[in-house]
């Protein structure tokens, strides 16, 4: 196992439990505990978690793993969801994309679509997240605005008033929602208030709001509020979702996709 493989998983294991022991990692992964010891300290030094006698916690009380760390988990989930995303978008359509690791699955999706290789132009995005207009900006048929504002590290997103000027000019078809949390009384959620201000722009300047999230995130809350549920037209998620959340959700008018 390479070392980016042993902190990936190491740091999931570590947001699902909040502590880990380094006999306990070390067993885990199949690797000398002396190995587990030494990637505690190097992602201690990193700010990724917190060192502990024989082991390590998570780094603060509300952790977010990083978007480079978060690439592997549910990744078949999140193939499927971006694909039924992308069936959504009609050719020649202006779609916000916002960040995180189900959103740039869409927009893998998009750029291999058949009948979005040509047009002037084929679609246009409007996305907040580096990683997404980096993508994308190789497709000469896809129109990529980027929004202003200051890169925030853990996601790669812009945040910050600047991206106001941009997102206040512009209409969008769709905005596609990559979320930490959404639940039908809280609403679509996100960790970072900045983060979910600017998500919340994109939802008001489009003309339907479709949220991409896998099961897990369903029922969930956090920090900050992106929007209500009743401004979401669409849930796309994978199948394992309760029956129950499904059914409260349609309740609330939202059109529920399974994949």
């Amino acid at each position: 196992m390479s070392r980016d493989a042993r902190w990936k998983a190491l740091l999931e294991l570590l947001v699902e439990r909040g502590r880990l022991d380094v006999e306990e990692a070390a067993a885990e992964l199949a690797v000398s505990a002396a190995t587990i010891r030494r990637d505690f300290d190097q992602l201690a030094e990193q700010q990724m978690l917190v060192r502990t006698r024989g082991g390590a916690v998570v780094h603060g009380v509300s952790y977010e793993l990083p978007l480079r760390y978060k690439t592997a988990r549910r990744a078949s989930e999140k193939q499927r969801i971006a694909t039924a995303v992308a069936d959504l978008v009609a050719p020649g359509e202006a779609v916000g994309l916002t960040g995180g690791t189900t959103t740039t699955e869409v927009a893998r999706a998009l750029a291999v679509r058949g009948d979005l290789a040509t047009g002037s132009p084929a679609l246009t995005v409007v996305t907040n997240a580096l990683n997404i207009a980096n993508e994308l900006a190789v497709r000469p048929q896809f129109k990529i605005v980027v929004t202003g504002g200051v890169a925030r590290p853990q996601s790669y997103e812009l945040i910050g008033p600047l991206a106001d000027g941009v997102l206040g000019q512009i209409r969008l078809d769709v905005a596609v929602l990559g979320v930490v949390a959404f639940d039908v009384v809280h609403g679509a959620a996100a960790h970072d208030e900045a983060e979910a201000a600017i998500n919340r722009l994109l939802c008001e300047r489009a003309e339907r709001v479709v949220v991409a999230a896998d099961s897990s995130k369903l029922g969930q809350r956090a920090f900050a509020r992106i929007c209500p549920a009743r401004l979401v037209d669409t849930l796309v998620t994978d199948t394992a979702v309760d029956p129950e959340a499904v059914h409260r959700f349609e309740e609330a008018g939202i059109r529920v996709v399974a994949v």
